[in-house]
């Protein structure tokens, strides 16, 4: 861990940015597979899901590759593209396997109300959104200049696992 007075938050418009370049890596991961399966006409259905294997392609697969991605680096490609991480919002240290699945299930309640919980990040003084809190995680990063320091606190309760 790094010391606090080193890190900053990392706001909105960096996890913007950092969302968009893990989407299209996604994007080029997947695109090829669902379109070796189901072929042009992936394009121009109108149904939901094609199938079993858009399901695992589309759903399973990214989930698989995030989390496995936040389990050994604690960030994307786009998070390290800026420069941040994942950290457990009470000691600094690396989140659990838990707090990453909390995340990563948290990142659809965070985007249902119109994108809300990823918005609130724009607002929240440690820069959560609403996926951060629900995992007790924040998003850091080496410091850029004079902002507002990063401070690791234990929250009440009990910690996930």
């Amino acid at each position: 861990m790094q010391e606090e007075s080193e890190l900053e938050y990392a706001g909105f418009w960096l996890r913007f940015g950092a969302t968009l370049i893990d989407t299209a890596l996604l994007f080029i991961v997947t695109m090829p597979l669902l379109l070796a399966v189901y072929g042009a006409e992936y394009w121009t259905s109108t149904t939901m899901v094609m199938g079993p294997a858009d399901a695992l392609i589309s759903y399973v697969l990214p989930a698989i590759l995030v989390i496995g991605l936040w389990l050994r680096f604690s960030a994307t490609p786009g998070k390290k593209a800026i420069g941040a991480t994942i950290v457990d919002a009470r000691t600094g240290g690396k989140p659990g396997t838990g707090q990453f699945l909390i995340r990563y299930a948290g990142y659809f309640v965070s985007a249902l109300p119109l994108g809300l919980g990823c918005i609130w990040a724009g607002f929240d003084a440690r820069k959560q959104a609403w996926h951060d809190k629900m995992a007790r995680t924040v998003v850091v990063r080496r410091k850029a200049g004079a902002t507002e320091p990063v401070r690791f606190e234990l929250p009440p309760g009990p910690p996930p696992a």
